[in-house]
């Protein structure tokens, strides 16, 4: 059994005592929920703050991004070994934001992925296609090509200290929402690329495949129940305790 994994990604917004205030009420709301893996990832500078107000509580906390060096002449750079000062034990890489406006590449999320890694943070690897990509059907194409290239001599250790989040960008803050026949056919083509990819027969059957993409509570029970949706990469809907705290409640039934 894969546990659910349930991400809230805030992007750029909350300040930190804000951060501080929506945590706190969502300590409360999510405390028991051990079948479910809850992650935040505030701004980076809430992370400090967040991980304080989450001592000794079931809450992981995510950064948003990092860059592969580990130090050195970077203006406005975040290494990995300072995340994991701040408190985190996962890093969001290659979310579409990224790509769409800051220059990610499969390349780039690679060598994050690596770093990250190597300094004993989760990765949280995003893939997922544009709207255009789907209608003239390159979905498959899309996914495969960020996946493989983002995972590129990644080995089945580091691979399985990995998660997948798959996040279609035409339902991203759009208020759309992928099926969940569409989430569940692209999340099978993911699983079955790792499959093909490292030997092992059990290493995609282990691997927690995400969907993101305007989760709310009221699609959260029906696409999380779909076979290889292990959990949820949420972003409007975790700017507030309540809703976030509903989808992963939805994620323990």
């Amino acid at each position: 059994m894969r546990t659910p994994i349930i991400a809230g990604n805030w992007k750029l917004n909350k300040t930190i005592s804000e951060a501080v205030d929506l945590v706190s009420q969502l300590r409360l709301l999510v405390e028991g929920t051990n079948e479910v893996e809850v992650i935040v990832a505030p701004t980076f500078t809430a992370l400090s703050a967040v991980s304080k107000t989450l001592e000794g509580s079931s809450i992981s906390i995510a950064a948003q991004d990092l860059y592969w060096e580990e130090k050195g002449a970077f203006t406005g750079e975040v290494s990995a070994s300072l995340i994991v000062d701040s408190g985190c034990s996962h890093v969001i890489i290659g979310h579409s934001e990224r790509r769409q406006y800051f220059g990610e590449t499969n390349q780039s999320v690679n060598w994050k992925a690596k770093s990250a890694l190597n300094a004993g943070l989760i990765p949280i690897i995003c893939v997922g296609e544009m709207l255009e990509d789907r209608e003239v059907g390159k979905t498959e194409q899309v996914v495969k090509d960020h996946l493989v290239n983002g995972i590129a001599n990644l080995t089945e250790e580091q691979i399985l200290n990995s998660v997948v989040a798959y996040e279609p960008v035409w339902a991203i803050g759009t208020g759309k929402t992928a099926t969940p026949d569409q989430a569940q056919e692209v999340h099978a083509l993911i699983r079955s690329v790792l499959a093909d990819t490292y030997s092992s027969a059990n290493v995609a059957d282990r691997i927690r495949i995400q969907y993101g993409g305007s989760v709310t509570p009221a699609s959260a029970a029906a696409l999380l129940s779909q076979p290889d949706v292990d959990g949820a990469l949420v972003g409007g809907a975790s700017l507030e305790a309540e809703s976030f705290a509903d989808i992963v409640k939805a994620a323990q039934q």
